[in-house]
Order: C-alpha cells, then sequence, then structure tokens
C-alpha cells in the first residue's frame, strides 16, 4: 500500500511559529512526521523576520521555503504549482496569533491544524467557523490527549454503556511551573502566557483547565447544561488565574467538576480524570497513561493496558497502539494520532471524496467553538461569585 493512498505521497506540511525557544512547535513537527505521512516543507517560524530565517535550519526547511510571516508563506505558496505546494498549516503560536493566521489559511484552501486554545476568544472563534464551515478544508485542534490509546478505549466503553449512565465526571489538570512569576524574569513560555493580551481572558484555565474538560466531553459525550467557576491568582502582580475550579451540570443530570492549577509544588502534568457510571467506573492518569482502572463493586479491580485485551479489543483503542504491549506509547504518540485522523480526511479531500468535519474523532473546530465558551463562561461565572451561567453551545456535538 502506497503512502496516503490513493495520493501515494506524503502531505507537505508548512508550521507557522515554533521558533528558536518553542517547545510545541518541536512537538507538531515530531508528531505530524511520525507515521512518515507527512513531510515538513515550509515555515514562517517566527514573528520576527531574522529569526524565522535562522530557526529554519533546525526543522531541515530549505531557505527558499522559509518565510518570514504567514502571509509571505500563504501567498507564496500558492503560487507555486499544486503538485509542490503545501497541503496543511500547522499553526504553533501563541493564542492571540491563532485566528489571523488559520483564518488565513482556510480561505486560501489549505487544510488547518491549530494548537488550542483555538482562538483569543469566543467571537474570533465563531467567526473561524463560520469560514470553515463555508469552505472544504480539514480543521483539526491539537487536543491532544484524547488520543492516547486508552482515552480512545474509554469513549468506546462509555459510548457503548458498559459503564452505565455517567453520573459524574471529576477532571483535573495540576502543575506547579508557575508557584513563581518566572514571567518576570522574560522566561518565553511564562511571558505570553500571563499575559491577557497574548493568551485571553484566563490563564491556568486557559491553558490546561480546557485539557481537563475537553477530556471528559471526549470521553463522555455528555452535553453540558451550565457551569459554576471560581477562579485565583494567587502570585502577586500576575494578570490572570493560576488556580481555579469548576462544577459542571450536564443534560443527563451528571455532576463534572474542572480542576486547574499552575501553582502546586512538584507537580508537572497532572491531568486525571474519572468517570463514575451505575455500572462501573473508570479512571486515568496521563503521567501514567498506559494504565487504566476499570472498577465494579462486587468484581476484582481490572487494569486495562493498550493494546486492550481481547475482551476489550476496539478500534479506537487498538487501532491507535503502534507498539506491542509492554512497549510504553505516550505523548508523542498521542499527538501523533491527532494528527493520522486529521491526515485520513485531508487524503479523502485531495482524492475528491467526502469527509464528516463535524463528527470527526480528531478534535475539530466546532470543539475548537466549545473550549473557547467554556473559558467565557468560566471568566464570566467568577466574576459574579461563581453564579451558574450557561454552558451549552449551540456548536456543541454529540
Amino acid at each position: 500500500m502506497g503512502i496516503n493512498e490513493p495520493l501515494n505521497r506524503k502531505l507537505r506540511m508548512a508550521l507557522v511559529g515554533g521558533g528558536q525557544g518553542s517547545f510545541i512547535g518541536r512537538v507538531h513537527s515530531i508528531a505530524a512526521c511520525l507515521d512518515n505521512r507527512a513531510v515538513l516543507t515550509a515555515g514562517a517560524l517566527s514573528s520576527n523576520p531574522e529569526r524565522a530565517k535562522s530557526s529554519a535550519p533546525d526543522y531541515g526547511i530549505e531557505d527558499s521555503r522559509a518565510y518570514t510571516s504567514y502571509q509571505e508563506l500563504i501567498e507564496s505558496e500558492l503560487a507555486l504549482p499544486e503538485d509542490q505546494r503545501i497541503d496543511f498549516v500547522s499553526i504553533a503560536t501563541p493564542n492571540h496569533v491563532h485566528f489571523e493566521v488559520a483564518q488565513a489559511a482556510v480561505k486560501a484552501g489549505f487544510n488547518v491544524v491549530c494548537d488550542k486554545p483555538m482562538t483569543y476568544d469566543l467571537a474570533q472563534a465563531e467567526q473561524l467557523l463560520e469560514t470553515v464551515q463555508n469552505s472544504d478544508v480539514v480543521f483539526a485542534l491539537s487536543h491532544n490527549y484524547t488520543g492516547y490509546p486508552l482515552v480512545r478505549q474509554a469513549r468506546a466503553m462509555v459510548l457503548a454503556g458498559e459503564l452505565g449512565e455517567i453520573n459524574a465526571i471529576r477532571s483535573r489538570y495540576i502543575q506547579g511551573w508557575l508557584r513563581d512569576s518566572i514571567e518576570s524574569d522574560d522566561q518565553k513560555q511564562a511571558a505570553w502566557r500571563t499575559d491577557p493580551t497574548k493568551s485571553g481572558a484566563a490563564g491556568a484555565f486557559g491553558d490546561i483547565g480546557t485539557h481537563a474538560y475537553n477530556l471528559g466531553r471526549f470521553m463522555t459525550g455528555l452535553l453540558p447544561e451550565q457551569i459554576s467557576c471560581h477562579l485565583k491568582t494567587y502570585v502577586p502582580g500576575r494578570r490572570l488565574d493560576d488556580y481555579g475550579t469548576a462544577v459542571i451540570r450536564y443534560e443527563n443530570g451528571a455532576l463534572g467538576t474542572v480542576t486547574a492549577s499552575q501553582i502546586s509544588h512538584g507537580r508537572h502534568c497532572g491531568l486525571e480524570i474519572e468517570i463514575d457510571g451505575t455500572k462501573g467506573s473508570l479512571t486515568w492518569h496521563q503521567e501514567n497513561p498506559n494504565e487504566m482502572s476499570f472498577r465494579r463493586n462486587g468484581k476484582a479491580h481490572q487494569i486495562l493496558v493498550p493494546p486492550p485485551e481481547p475482551e476489550y479489543q476496539d478500534r479506537m483503542g487498538a487501532g491507535v497502539c503502534r507498539l506491542p504491549a509492554g512497549h510504553p506509547e505516550a505523548f508523542f504518540e498521542a499527538f501523533a494520532n491527532i494528527y493520522i485522523g486529521a491526515f485520513d480526511d485531508m487524503v479523502k479531500r485531495a482524492a475528491g471524496q467526502p469527509f464528516d468535519g463535524r463528527d470527526s474523532i480528531y478534535t475539530n473546530c466546532y470543539d475548537g467553538v466549545e473550549g473557547m465558551y467554556f473559558i467565557q463562561q468560566c471568566v464570566a461565572s467568577s466574576g459574579q461569585d461563581a453564579a451558574w451561567v450557561p454552558l451549552r453551545h449551540e456548536a456543541a456535538r454529540r
């Protein structure tokens, strides 16, 4: 079988952002190319033209395709013959730049993989969704934790009714890297994430709380109705929240909690989720991603591992495993699973075949609007002393 059959070639990738000092840009490039289905061909790696050019050799991008702005990238790539120009743009910039790059790329007819949160605010997200709906492009959002095999397996088990009716979701993402005011020392990642002009209306809740919320939505499919949220800023002088907790009421009567912290000593990437149903409960921890506990009263507790045992063999879990049992798969592989889902649809689009950009296994533009609505409503609720506010957006998908 050829690569990306029936195209029989690699998809050509452009990276916007990801210049020297970036973490997530390198992750995008590795994840996209992990399965040999894409090649990084072009880039506009920094808003600083000199840094954009000097960063290109780090990625193996030829000087002729190392652009000094995303505008130059799009214009120059459109001028190339179709068999040479890029297929998709990956966006790995600070939040306030996502919209303008994504909007331009979609209007130019390029597929997009965008880092989360999708835009700076909800108005931009809704406008971008309208642009995507009026196009035929593939749009994927890198909520990468939904790519872990056991997260996919949990979703399959929940949707198959193995947990019964879902009563409760407890998700949290606990970090400690912003315990001190390192943004005051111009630490690059901290500086923009704590700057409301670049990050948006929320800090920790916008950065990692969105992951915890999205994970519950993905694994259960439950639609939210209302949210009550408290956001706090503990580090003196910081302009955005560094801790927060929220309670969510779901459509079926279930309750959910989301907690996000970036000020907890010694914590790194403590994304955890527990789901309680009438027939059983699941627990998964991102820092130990290759084990998931499944508990039922009166029965022995089970530890599921990827690829799942035959009793739980399901394409949603086993289909995204690359290695035999006992060989741990983790962050890069999960991130790559977002890409391979998007690649499947990009290939269909290029071959003139239909694809479903709304009900996709990868997080999409509709999910991105939900995420921005979540941020907006958390900030609104917290500003009203944790008053209950609506959380169901019309873009929500089951």
